[in-house]
């Protein structure tokens, strides 16, 4: 999984504003006590979009299962001057070396855990690697969003060197997105090479996140609708939930 799509990720996303993306999570960290400068976390930093904007503010510390898309990261983040260590860990058994200040998983990150079991597991070692008083953030595609607007609705890109085909199926009973893409990219020699990548998405709802925070051990639950800063509306297509690990 990941391995071919990693080089192509980022021209499937072209129009995704993650300078908008990054300037929120600094907001929703500031606006809970995470000044600039401060130790953060990146869970499942993917190819490094946030990554690499995040870090003219914190100190990042990325994070990602994938050793492909981390390779990517790398060489934005090297392109960009920056300096940053980039991990290989799982998202359901973080690690750091120094309490952190925050802890975030952007992009949905939180949609690829697929059970309670999972998504417990990615708490509470976000809650281990917080200092006391630190503070989990994060963002998942709402329900609406994976079974309204994704689910049953193909998508097709085409473009002079790339073209994509993207199935999706949304499984009612298991509340699951089923994403199928097929991508055809143009090589200098004029050939084609196919890539496909089967990925599959949960839809959390608002309170099953909310009580396995609160089961988790973090206090001041706060959740908002896309990228403001009130509660979310019913048709919401996005969910930005922070946390605080108690101060004992």
């Amino acid at each position: 999984m990941y391995a071919d799509f990693a080089l192509v990720y980022d021209r499937l996303m072209a129009e995704v504003d993650y300078d908008a993306w990054a300037r929120h999570y600094a907001a929703l960290l500031e606006q809970n006590g995470v000044s600039q400068g401060a130790r953060v976390l990146e869970a499942a930093c993917g190819t490094g979009n946030l990554t690499v904007r995040l870090a003219k503010t914190f100190q990042v510390q990325p994070s990602d299962l994938s050793q492909e898309m981390l390779s990517v990261a790398a060489g934005k983040a090297k392109a960009q001057g920056l300096s940053l260590a980039f991990v290989r860990q799982d998202m359901q058994s973080l690690a750091s070396h120094r309490p952190q200040d925050a802890v975030i998983a952007g992009c949905d990150g939180v949609n690829y855990l697929l059970t309670d079991r999972e998504l417990k597991r990615f708490l509470s070692s976000a809650y281990m690697v917080l200092k006391p008083g630190g503070v989990l953030a994060f963002d998942l595609s709402s329900e609406d969003k994976l079974r309204r607007v994704l689910g049953s609705q193909p998508q097709v890109l085409r473009e002079d060197d790339i073209c994509y085909i993207w199935d999706n199926a949304w499984q009612e009973d298991a509340r699951r997105l089923h994403l199928s893409l097929s991508i055809f990219e143009k090589l200098p020699t004029g050939a084609y090479r196919r890539i496909d990548e089967d990925q599959v998405q949960k839809a959390w709802t608002r309170e099953q996140i909310t009580r396995a925070l609160e089961e988790a051990g973090f206090e001041g639950v706060a959740c908002y609708g896309n990228f403001g800063f009130v509660a979310p509306e019913e048709n919401a297509q996005r969910l930005f939930f922070t946390a605080r690990k108690p101060i004992k």
